[in-house]
């Protein structure tokens, strides 16, 4: 069996999208997944299962998920191997003491020509940012809700992204560990 991270990219967000845990736990298991655990309503899941290949996982759950629920997901599969480097790879390991503070943006794939000097525009005195491969990191210590980067990193990075909080983070590593 192999341990994943599935993170789903805009469900309970606005009404829209709606997909209860309990319900995507057992969508889950339904398709194989096994040790089936998810962590708050935004779509942070830690399982095992028999497949090894993370595109036709993906495929495969988004599908049962659009079966079930009527509306197609992004979902990103991680490892934990890929999931550990990027905690491991964190820039910002001050900025944990306030971890709502601390975001990581988990990328469908490394942007080819990333524009760093645009998206530095985009921003404030007070924020900082690294893109390290497939995640980008930022630290918004005047509120993520009002930054114009966290809104703007997508469309300048030219992939989709689908971001966490350091205390999401955490959690998916305390999963992941009791496994």
């Amino acid at each position: 069996m192999t341990s994943w991270i599935a993170l789903f990219r805009g469900i309970n967000v606005g009404g829209k999208n709606k997909l209860p845990m309990a319900a995507l736990r057992s969508t889950l298991e339904s398709i194989g997944c096994q040790t089936v655990r998810t962590y708050i309503q935004s779509g942070n899941v830690v399982f095992t299962c028999e497949s090894t290949s993370k595109p036709k996982l993906a495929r495969r759950i988004a599908h049962a998920v659009d079966e079930t629920f009527g509306f197609l997901p992004q979902v990103m599969l991680l490892t934990p191997d890929e999931f550990r480097v990027a905690v491991t790879n964190n820039p910002f390991p001050d900025a944990a003491a306030f971890p709502k503070t601390l975001h990581f943006f988990f990328l469908s794939a490394t942007p080819d020509d990333p524009d760093l000097a645009s998206i530095a525009d985009l921003a404030s005195e007070t924020e900082r940012f690294e893109l390290i491969g497939d995640v980008f990191y930022l630290h918004t210590p005047d509120g993520f809700g009002t930054s114009k980067l966290a809104k703007g990193v997508e469309r300048k990075l030219g992939v989709a992204t689908t971001a966490r909080n350091h205390s999401t983070i955490e959690k998916l590593a305390s999963l992941l560990d009791s496994e």
